[in-house]
């Protein structure tokens, strides 16, 4: 199975695009600035080429768990012995790969698998920053929101391109 490592970066790319999008001040980021008690000034401070370079890398971070999760085919692989192992795979493997080694490999179906790691890895753990840092429902939904359809978007991307 060979992975498409443009894909991977241009999902990368979409916690960028999304964000823009997302806390923009006629979206939610009038809100999310009020939640968080950020001005415009607050918002200006800080190196956004550092800001924007991290957040990149951190996508990218992102994109190796998503194949895993989108990508149903890398569990195959895995038990083999992983991508350096694959010549020595039994015929079996071959045959299997044969039969599904495209099987569930859609954009929808990333976006469902993407969409479903926000909703259960995402949420909660945002959920449990915004309890303890005594946040509102408001601020928990607005960021829980954001990486469901940031991840939605990206498992797609993986799942149909990779």
């Amino acid at each position: 199975m060979e992975i498409n490592f443009y894909a991977l970066l241009a999902a990368a790319v979409v916690t960028l695009i999304v964000g823009f999008i997302w806390y923009h001040p006629k979206v939610f980021g009038t809100i999310w600035m009020r939640e968080n008690n950020f001005t415009e000034d607050d918002l200006k401070k800080g190196s956004m080429l550092k800001i924007f370079g991290l957040t990149y890398i951190f996508s990218l971070m992102l994109t190796v768990i998503l194949i895993g999760v989108t990508i149903h085919q890398s569990g195959a692989v895995g038990m083999v012995g992983g991508p350096p192992l694959l010549a020595n795979a039994k015929p079996s493997f071959a045959a299997f790969m044969a039969d599904y080694g495209t099987a569930y490999r859609t954009f929808k179906h990333g976006a469902l698998h993407g969409f479903m790691s926000g909703l259960f890895f995402a949420l909660p753990v945002v959920g449990i920053n915004g309890l303890f840092e005594r946040k509102s429902w408001k601020y928990i939904f607005i960021h829980a929101g954001y990486w469901m359809v940031t991840l939605a978007l990206m498992g797609g991307i993986i799942c149909g391109f990779a």
